[in-house]
């Protein structure tokens, strides 16, 4: 049975690293101590489940959890460097660390190692979260023992939650946008001016001005949606942010 392990210290390990093309390591000292660390583990790079929800949704709320006094966000797996450092760039997550916890000692340690040999996975991280703090663990979301891949409390709306109850999630954001377009660049400025994670649709690759027009009833770009709600392109998002300080002020 999986059990949490609330007010313990983190195991003791060594993970392996690849940065620029180099070997290193970082120890879990050096990734808590001290500090205030998130941390999601799930089955595996690229599985559907964590490429689709459980990793994105961290990366939208990543500055949310800023805000809020995390220091740092750890994407954990039981895949090498390799995988993990490909995975980060195909989902554009630069605010999480992804750390390889390679051999699954940390996973063993932390009493999460399963044998998923079924799926041909071998041994794998079950699925949870937890809230460290200078090494301890103060919070974790252990997933149900259940047969699959259960997805229903580590996710990052739980931990947000746990974290400050009355913080409101931001609301995702879209912008369909042409490349090299100067409007565009500049309604992306705006938003990265106000920390607002956003997910781009990039002209090309099936998605024409015709696309853009079916779904903002307008023919140009950028469009740009906040909370399934049209603000339009980038004079008006600038108006939209500047109305927002307004009423901050």
């Amino acid at each position: 049975m999986l059990k949490t392990r609330e007010g313990q210290k983190i195991p003791q390990v060594t993970f392996r690293t690849r940065n620029d093309g180099q070997w290193g390591s970082v120890t879990t000292d050096e990734i808590f101590n001290g500090r205030n660390v998130v941390v999601f583990a799930l089955p595996g790079a690229y599985t559907p489940t964590c490429s689709s929800t459980h990793l994105p949704r961290y990366n939208e709320l990543a500055a949310t959890f800023s805000k809020l006094g995390v220091d740092e966000i750890v994407c954990l797996s039981v895949n090498d460097p390799f995988v993990m450092a490909e995975w980060q760039k195909d989902q554009n997550a630069p605010e999480i660390t992804f750390i390889a916890d390679g051999n699954g000692e940390f996973s063993e340690k932390m009493g999460m190692l399963v044998d998923k040999s079924d799926l041909g996975f071998g041994k794998r991280s079950w699925r949870y979260s937890m809230l460290v703090k200078d090494g301890t663990i103060v919070k974790q979301f252990v997933e149900p023992e259940k047969e699959g891949d259960p997805f229903e409390v580590s996710d990052a709306d739980t931990m947000l939650k746990y974290l400050s109850p009355t913080t409101a999630a931001p609301e995702p954001v879209v912008i369909f946008a042409k490349p090299g377009c100067p409007h565009c660049a500049r309604a992306k400025e705006v938003l990265e001016a106000n920390n607002v994670a956003y997910e781009e649709v990039a002209m090309g690759k099936g998605v024409t001005f015709s696309t853009i027009r079916a779904v903002s009833g307008k023919g140009t770009a950028p469009q740009v949606f906040i909370g399934g709600k049209l603000i339009g392109g980038a004079d008006e998002v600038e108006a939209y942010f500047s109305k927002d300080k307004r009423k901050a002020a």
